[in-house]
C-alpha cells in the first residue's frame, strides 16, 4: 500500500510553462520547416528551464542533506532569458521594430508572495541585453526601496557618475537623471529604466544586438503593404506579424508562483506605444487568497482518473493510504466502493481552509489586454465566483471569451482581441489544526486566435509543446505529417543536453 504522510508543511511539486506569442498563427502561415524550428526551440528551452529548476543551488547551511533549489522568480526568469536570446521569439534579440525602425522592449515579473512590491514592468528600453532581468532586479530591490521610503532617517544614496558606466557609452540625458533607486514605484519607463540597469551591473548593449533580418523584412514588408492601401502595418490576414511575448510561470516547492514576461511590443508600433506586457494585471499576474470549504468542490482541474473523480464525488478531501494502482484491477471486481482506507476521521467541509495562488502571463494583442484587464480579471472571476482556473481562463482568453468580445465588429480584422495566456494554478487545504491535507496544481493554457506558442513539464516530467487547439493540432498532423509532434511527451535529458 502506498502510505501518503500527512505534512506540517505543502510538499508542493515545482511546475514550469513557457510561451513565445500568440496571434493568426496557422499551419499554411507557419510551414513546415518553421513548425520544426518553433517546435525544437520550445523544448530546448522548457528542458534547459526544467533542468535549472531540479537543480540544487545549496545546502543546508547546518550541514544537513536538505538541498535549496531555486525559486519561482529565479526559474521564470531564467526561462524568458532563453526565449529572449532566441530571434524566433519576439522579445530582445528577437523583438520587432517600431514604425522608425527601432527595437523598444517591455519586460515584467510578479510573485504571488515573498518580495514587497510583488509585481513590477519596465518599459521602452533600448539598451538592455535581457530586460526581464531589469524586472527581477528591480523586484528584488523592492522590500530595500520602500523601507527607505517609509523610514526618512535612512540615508539615501547619492546619485554618482561611476553607477552609470562608461561615459562614452552612456547618453547625455541619462547623466543629468536623478536614479538613486528605484523609489517605490513599480513601472519604470525608457532612460530612468536603464539607469537602473547599469546601478544593478546588467549587460548593456549596443542597439545592433537587438537587429535581425527577419524581423527588418517584416517590418519594412508591413509598411509597403500600409502604403500600398493593402492593409495594416500592425496586422496581416496573410501572415503572422507579431503583437504578442514571451513569458513563463513557475510553481516552485514553497508553493510560491510566478510570472515573467518580455517583449518587442507590436510589429511597426509607434515608437515609445506602451503595451500590457509591463502593466501589472494586464499582460501579467500572480495572487494568493484564502477560501474556506472543501477545495476539491470548488477547483477541481482534470480527474487523473476514475477513481480521483469518485473521490470528489465523495467529498473525499483525499486519502491517507491509497491501493497502488497495480492492485486496483485485482482487488477492483471484488469491492464494491474504491479501495481508500481513511485511518482518520474525515474532516468536514466547513474546517477545511484552503490557500488558492494563480499565475498568468499573456501573449497578443496588448491594446486588448489593456483594456480588459486581462489576467487581474482572470485572477479575480477564480477568486470572487469561486471557479476552476481553467473555466475563469476560458472566459476571458477563450473562444468568445472576453478579450475576443472586447474587439467588436473588428474581430479577424484588425488583430484587436487576438491572444492568450499560460499560468499555473496552485491549491493547499489544511484541516482545522493546520494539517496539510491536500495539494495540488494545475497548469493553465488557452488562446482563442490561430495559435500559441508554449510547452510545459507535465505531472510525470515529461516536455510538452503545442501552437494550435488540441482538435486542430490533432486534424493539422492528419492532414500534413510534416507537423506531427504535438502533444508528445518528450524526455527532458534529450532535450536539455544531447539536441541542446
Amino acid at each position: 500500500m502506498e502510505y501518503k504522510r500527512q505534512l506540517a508543511v505543502p510538499q508542493v511539486k515545482p511546475r514550469l510553462i513557457i510561451h513565445g506569442g500568440a496571434g493568426n498563427i496557422t499551419p499554411e502561415k507557419l510551414g513546415p520547416e518553421k513548425y520544426k524550428q518553433y517546435r525544437h526551440a520550445l523544448l530546448t528551452i522548457v528542458s534547459k528551464a526544467d533542468t535549472y529548476m531540479r537543480t540544487p543551488v545549496s545546502s543546508n547551511e547546518h550541514g544537513y542533506p536538505s538541498p535549496k533549489y531555486p525559486s519561482a522568480l529565479d526559474v521564470a526568469t531564467y526561462a524568458v532569458t532563453l526565449l529572449e536570446n532566441n530571434p524566433l521569439f519576439n522579445s530582445a534579440h528577437g523583438a520587432v521594430f517600431t514604425r522608425d525602425g527601432t527595437n523598444e522592449m517591455d519586460s515584467s515579473v510578479m510573485v504571488s508572495r515573498g518580495f514587497a512590491k510583488r509585481g513590477v514592468g519596465v518599459t521602452g528600453l533600448r539598451r538592455v541585453k535581457n530586460p526581464v532581468l531589469l524586472a527581477k532586479a528591480m523586484l528584488e530591490h523592492g522590500d530595500e526601496d520602500l523601507r527607505k521610503k517609509a523610514d526618512p532617517g535612512l540615508a539615501v544614496p547619492a546619485r554618482g557618475d561611476a553607477a552609470l558606466g562608461d561615459p562614452g557609452e552612456v547618453d547625455e540625458a541619462a547623466r543629468d537623471l536623478d536614479v538613486p533607486s528605484a523609489q517605490g514605484h513599480t513601472l519604470i519607463h525608457g532612460e530612468t529604466a536603464e539607469t537602473l540597469a547599469r546601478m544593478y551591473g546588467l549587460e548593456l548593449v549596443d542597439p545592433k544586438y537587438f537587429f535581425t533580418q527577419n524581423r527588418w523584412d517584416e517590418h519594412v514588408r508591413a509598411l509597403d503593404k500600409e502604403k500600398a492601401g493593402k492593409g495594416l502595418a500592425t496586422w496581416s490576414a496573410e501572415e503572422y506579424l507579431p503583437q504578442g511575448t514571451c513569458g513563463a510561470v513557475a510553481l516552485d516547492a514553497d508553493g510560491v508562483l510566478c510570472a515573467a514576461t518580455s517583449t518587442g511590443g507590436m510589429t511597426n508600433k509607434l515608437t515609445g506605444r506602451v503595451g500590457d506586457t509591463p502593466v501589472v494585471g494586464s499582460g501579467f499576474w500572480a495572487s494568493e487568497w484564502a477560501e474556506s470549504g472543501n477545495a476539491s468542490k470548488t477547483t477541481p482541474g482534470p480527474a487523473a482518473d476514475a477513481w480521483q473523480s469518485l473521490r470528489r464525488r465523495l467529498s473525499f478531501p483525499g486519502p491517507v493510504a491509497e491501493l497502488s494502482s497495480s492492485l486496483r484491477s485485482l482487488v477492483a471486481d471484488c469491492l464494491p466502493t474504491p479501495s481508500v482506507y481513511h485511518p482518520i476521521e474525515q474532516t468536514a467541509d466547513e474546517d477545511i481552509q484552503t490557500t488558492r495562488s494563480i499565475a498568468l502571463s499573456g501573449t497578443g494583442n496588448g491594446d486588448s489586454f489593456l483594456r480588459v484587464a486581462a489576467t487581474r480579471t482572470v485572477a479575480s472571476i477564480a477568486q470572487w465566483a469561486k471557479l476552476p482556473a481553467t473555466e475563469a481562463l476560458r472566459q476571458v482568453a477563450g473562444r468568445g471569451g472576453e478579450l475576443e468580445r472586447s474587439a467588436g465588429d473588428r474581430w479577424g480584422k484588425t488583430g484587436e482581441g487576438e491572444g492568450g495566456m499560460i499560468g499555473i494554478e496552485s491549491v493547499v487545504s489544511r484541516d482545522a489544526n493546520g494539517r496539510v491535507i491536500s495539494t495540488h496544481a494545475n497548469i493553465l493554457q488557452d488562446h482563442n486566435c490561430g495559435g500559441m506558442f508554449r510547452a510545459w513539464i507535465d505531472n510525470d516530467g515529461k516536455a510538452v509543446m503545442r501552437i494550435f487547439h488540441p482538435d486542430e493540432g490533432q486534424a493539422t498532423q492528419i492532414r500534413r505529417p510534416s507537423f506531427e509532434g504535438e502533444d508528445e511527451p518528450e524526455d527532458v535529458w534529450r532535450w536539455s543536453a544531447e539536441k541542446a
